[in-house]
């Protein structure tokens, strides 16, 4: 297999931390693609729960779809590379196949069909004034609405399937910096301040956030993305401290796994998480030019 793997199911990385309940356990790493070409600093990953995992390659302005199923890695490889892609930094798919992904460059989020055909950018019909928008991040839930997190006019829009306007949740008064935004099965909106480590939610319902959690600077120096599982427990990875912290659907603090460094099962400037209803984990390790899978110990 030309794909750089290494396997070690049996490890488990951990840190100190009150209460465990859930470990990580190193899987396998991946480091390039079947023509050997490396991996460089990828900062997007995205699995659609089955097998399929999507990789934003950022360094190479690519993206590179892989299938992972009983463990294993398949050989092959499929690129997927646009005149319209420059620097891809966050993933998502959708329940078509469809996949979108922000580019740091444009400052635009940028739509592929399933095969990787260039279908255009979002363009949100109906929003109401201002119209333009910036977005930090984004993400899309289980019925395929789309929430984008605006740090231009500081709220979250959401979209329906057909990427029309449905409503917008301004940022609460005070705060940091939003660095990433996610949606639980419940349809609860999390929003994640990097700066102050602060969680903050909205119910389906809602028109404002809430603070989720206090402080979780004693877990984490900079939490830069998060995603929640099929039990609504919340993982938010610490970018600058290199692990990722998992909490339970309060926002109570259950675990940190991981930690900064370069061998198998440590993490660099760790960017997007994704979960699948497996319970593997795909963490793209930025900073060391590779993607990890663990999965779930408990």
């Amino acid at each position: 297999m030309a794909t750089t793997i290494m396997l070690a199911l049996t490890s488990v990385v951990t840190m100190p931390s009150r209460g465990a309940e859930v470990k990580f356990g190193y899987v396998t790493s991946i480091y390039s693609d079947d023509k050997n070409i490396p991996l460089k600093q990828p900062e997007g990953v995205a699995c659609d729960g089955k097998s399929l995992l999507l990789i934003a390659d950022t360094g190479n302005g690519r993206l590179l779809r892989y299938i992972f199923k009983n463990g294993l890695l398949e050989a092959k490889t499929v690129e997927i590379k646009s005149p319209k892609l420059f620097y891809p930094i966050k993933t998502e798919i959708n329940s078509k196949g469809e996949i979108y992904i922000l580019d740091r460059k444009q400052r635009k989020i940028v739509r592929l069909s399933s095969e990787g055909e260039f279908r255009g950018y979002l363009n949100p019909a109906g929003i109401p004034p201002p119209a333009a928008f910036v977005p930090r991040s984004f993400t899309i839930d289980k019925n395929d609405n789309i929430y984008i997190l605006d740090i231009l006019s500081q709220r979250v829009l959401i979209l329906d399937s057909g990427e029309k306007y449905v409503k917008q949740i301004r940022f609460p008064r005070q705060y940091g910096f939003f660095s990433d935004i996610a949606v639980d099965l419940k349809g609860t909106v999390l929003l994640l301040d990097g700066v102050n480590a602060v969680i903050f939610s909205a119910a389906i319902n809602s028109a404002a956030f809430s603070p989720l959690t206090e402080s979780l600077k004693q877990y984490a120096r900079f939490p830069g993305s998060l995603t929640t599982d099929d039990r609504g427990r919340i993982y938010v990875v610490d970018r600058n401290g290199g692990s990722v912290m998992i909490l339970g659907q309060d926002g109570a603090f259950v675990e940190r796994q991981s930690g900064f460094g370069w061998k198998e099962g440590r993490l660099n400037y760790p960017g997007q998480i994704c979960i699948n209803v497996k319970g593997e984990i795909f963490v793209a390790d930025t900073r060391n030019d590779r993607v990890q899978i663990f999965t779930l110990v408990e």
